[in-house]
């Protein structure tokens, strides 16, 4: 085998094996881009957090299983409380947001209204899209 058909060879086996990785790289990337979404990934309830974070204590603290029990009720009576303070916090808020609105559209030329309104559509749709802030 001379040189140059040893060259060719090569060149061949390097051009083969970089179709091979490109085209696995792209089949690999369409299947991780359309794979269905994990349920383990998936956020949990109110409940099944609870029922985790008991079950984390109870572990690591050696819980029993009355105080695993009063836990769960402790933690329970926390989060509704903070939801409350919550739900309280986000009405005041909106409240802002709005007062803020009124004051901005109190400044604007009736030529500008329009496109302040459109503005505000998109920034509640994005808003809407995101969900609330998490603690």
């Amino acid at each position: 085998m001379n040189d140059t058909t040893a060259k060719r060879k090569a060149a061949l086996w390097v051009g083969a094996v970089f179709l091979l990785g490109a085209m696995l790289g792209g089949v690999l990337g369409f299947l991780f881009a359309h794979r269905p979404v994990n349920a383990a990934n998936a956020p949990l309830s109110e409940p099944e957090r609870r029922a985790r974070r008991v079950e984390q204590f109870t572990h690591e603290l050696g819980l029993s299983p009355e105080q695993a029990q009063q836990l769960d009720a402790i933690l329970l009576q926390r989060h509704t409380e903070t939801k409350v303070i919550h739900d309280q916090a986000d009405v005041q808020l909106e409240q802002v947001r709005q007062k803020g609105r009124a004051q901005v559209r109190a400044i604007l030329t009736p030529e500008q209204l329009p496109k302040f309104e459109e503005f505000l559509k998109r920034m509640d749709e994005e808003r809407k899209r995101n969900g609330p802030p998490r603690p």
